[in-house]
């Protein structure tokens, strides 16, 4: 298929949806909406967080993609971003590896887990051995009392989204911030 008729074909699709009523979100990029005057492009202009839970807790990580988003992040949660017939292992690893900052979610639950929340867990430290040093990329968030990992409590601070689930909040998006800031800081600096 030639590039033209490719570009055709999308914006067929997306019109389609549109039309419909549907919005069309491009990850990473942001959200074509329709209006009453016509149709809008939304840029997804903050962080991008990957949100790592087992399914034990998907409540928890619905309620943490909600926050996020009403700070103004782009958070990946694979239950709101995955479509029917992606390859799923694919499009997490990809996530994974293009996103600013990953969250992992830790309760009584998921510490036990066997399969993909560790797998999960595993790729974003090794996304993070890929990062400066005084990067903060990780960021372990206790949705219930539990024992955060050894390899992850030596040295990493971690939030707990309970019993305060409003102040756990604010230090994770504050941290997240800052960073943020930090990262936009340097890479202007660098130009």
């Amino acid at each position: 298929m030639q590039t033209a008729e490719l570009h055709e074909l999308v914006g067929k699709a997306v019109s389609d949806c549109l039309i419909d009523g549907i919005e069309v979100e491009l990850d990473g990029l942001g959200v074509f909406r329709r209006t009453e005057t016509g149709v809008t492009f939304v840029s997804a202009t903050g962080p991008r967080v990957f949100i790592a839970y087992a399914a034990e807790d998907y409540s928890c990580a619905a309620r943490l993609y909600s926050a996020l988003v009403s700070a103004g992040f782009n958070p990946w949660l694979d239950r709101k971003k995955l479509l029917p017939g992606q390859n799923w292992r694919r499009c997490i690893e990809r996530a994974i590896d293009t996103c600013d900052f990953f969250i992992a979610c830790f309760s009584s639950k998921s510490v036990r887990k066997r399969g993909q929340f560790p797998y999960e867990v595993r790729h974003g430290l090794r996304c993070a051995e890929r990062m400066p040093l005084d990067d903060v990329f990780v960021l372990p968030v206790r949705v219930a009392e539990c024992q955060i990992p050894a390899r992850i409590a030596w040295n990493m601070q971690y939030v707990d989204l309970f019993p305060d689930w409003e102040e756990g909040i604010r230090k994770l998006v504050r941290s997240i911030h800052a960073e943020w800031g930090h990262r936009q800081a340097r890479a202007s600096d660098s130009e």
